[in-house]
């Protein structure tokens, strides 16, 4: 029986459903997916149609409506459901804890490999025929992550949809994992440029920690080594609205002084542990490649791509940078094999890991040749100056997809839907309803 609760101008409903771990063998396991139902108080026996939000990552639970958000001009339209994709929140957990319980690190990477955006798009249709019944479509709003499912979803069952949102998350067709971080490492060496002139003085204050990193070995609270690699990784904050700010206030309180004289700050060491701990969604660590593969881009597996291609960016070469007199380079949205052997939450799936990243054969994710006869209104933004998607890849998937209007725009960045407390999504509605 599904609970109700009233916040103020909203009414919630929690919503879990039965699916197939494998929708190729629909009568085998089952797990759960959640869903928590948003309807404007007062508008509850309305015949509403519905707006599914697909979340970024992988590995992200949607949001916890704690007051107004992104979704508040959608509740002027529609019932929204937000969806915690499988092995996420409250649906059948995958992590460090639950996965030992699938058996073997073959086993454990044989069950993530069906956590893709392909088995996110059938979790999808079941619930949308549960809620809806079997002929009538729903909308859907993707985030990120969640875009590269929405273009899933037009790939494989646009019969779901009745129209698409898409927020920061038109995915490269074709673009394999070498290509993408061939196309990131630039733009994150753009993002480095532009905080370091906004923070000039964060160029010292990065490389004392840097070198103090290199010199002396430094855990963080919770135990796990604070390497110069991990520390790095802060930069996947880069790319977020306030993530530079963010980033500099949290350098602000590296140092202090200790017995041992001048040591980093415990209020550091947290922040940072905070930033680089992928306790909360270990999922993007191990699918994040994984999302990336296509057997019609390579039959390989990923093997690391993001190590890999980082060999031909030495800029991001931090002992090089500190030889050279140069500021140290942050990376950005990166997965690491290094990560597995740092992070406590990653290191019991270690072998997990590479066993998924020398999976090769992936299926496809994307049917260009349907995507180009799609019926199906997509209204996207695509923001400028994207760190975590690469515009022109973001532009060609709208050209190649029948029907996309796009909205180009540098003032928000990637978390634009996130932090814009609906200004996009609001944009986005009105293109679809022909007010803009």
């Amino acid at each position: 029986m599904p609970v109700t609760h009233r916040h103020p101008g909203t009414v919630l409903t929690d919503h879990a459903f039965s699916v197939p771990l494998d929708h190729a063998a629909p009568d085998g396991e089952q797990i759960e997916v959640y869903a928590r139902e948003l309807v404007a108080a007062g508008r509850e026996r309305e015949d509403l149609p519905w707006l599914v939000f697909l979340q970024g990552g992988p590995g992200g639970r949607s949001p916890r409506p704690v007051g107004p958000d992104w979704w508040a001009p959608a509740l002027r339209h529609y019932r929204v459901l937000l969806l915690d994709q499988r092995g996420t929140g409250r649906s059948t957990p995958a992590n460090r804890q639950s996965l030992p319980l699938r058996g073997t690190p073959r086993e454990q990477a044989d069950y993530l490999a069906l956590f893709r955006a392909d088995s996110i798009v059938r979790d999808a249709e079941i619930i949308r025929k549960r809620l809806l019944g079997e002929g009538v479509p729903w909308s859907v709003i993707g985030q990120s992550f969640g875009g590269f499912c929405t273009t899933t979803y037009l790939s494989f069952a646009p019969e779901g949809l009745r129209e698409a949102f898409i927020t920061g998350g038109l995915p490269g067709l074709r673009s394999g994992p070498e290509d993408i971080y061939r196309m990131s490492y630039p733009r994150v060496a753009s993002k480095n440029a532009d905080f370091y002139e906004r923070y000039p003085g964060d160029a010292e204050t990065v490389r004392q920690i840097t070198e103090h990193l290199a010199e002396h070995e430094v855990a963080l609270p919770d135990g796990s080594p604070f390497t110069v690699e991990r520390f790095q990784s802060l930069g996947l904050m880069l790319g977020m609205g306030s993530g530079p700010h963010a980033l500099h206030y949290l350098l602000e309180d590296a140092w202090t002084s200790g017995r041992t004289g001048r040591e980093l700050s415990d209020t550091f060491l947290e922040g940072a542990r905070t930033h680089v701990s992928l306790s909360t969604n270990p999922l993007f660590a191990l699918v994040h490649e994984a999302s990336y593969g296509q057997r019609s881009v390579s039959k390989e597996g990923t093997r690391w791509a993001a190590q890999r291609v980082r060999d031909e960016f030495p800029a991001f070469d931090a002992r090089r940078a500190l030889d050279e007199g140069r500021p140290v380079h942050f990376t950005g949205e990166m997965i690491y094999p290094w990560q597995f052997e740092t992070d406590p939450a990653l290191m019991p799936l270690r072998e997990t890991a590479h066993l998924l990243a020398e999976r090769g054969d992936w299926p496809d994710l994307y049917d260009p040749t349907r995507l180009a006869a799609n019926e199906v209104p997509v209204h996207a933004a695509v923001y400028y100056d994207d760190m975590y998607v690469d515009r022109e890849d973001s532009m060609a998937t709208a050209r190649a997809v029948r029907g996309t209007r796009t909205w180009v725009t540098s003032e928000w960045e990637h978390d634009g839907l996130r932090v814009s407390q609906g200004r996009v999504l609001e944009r986005l509605i009105g293109m679809a309803r022909g007010e803009i």
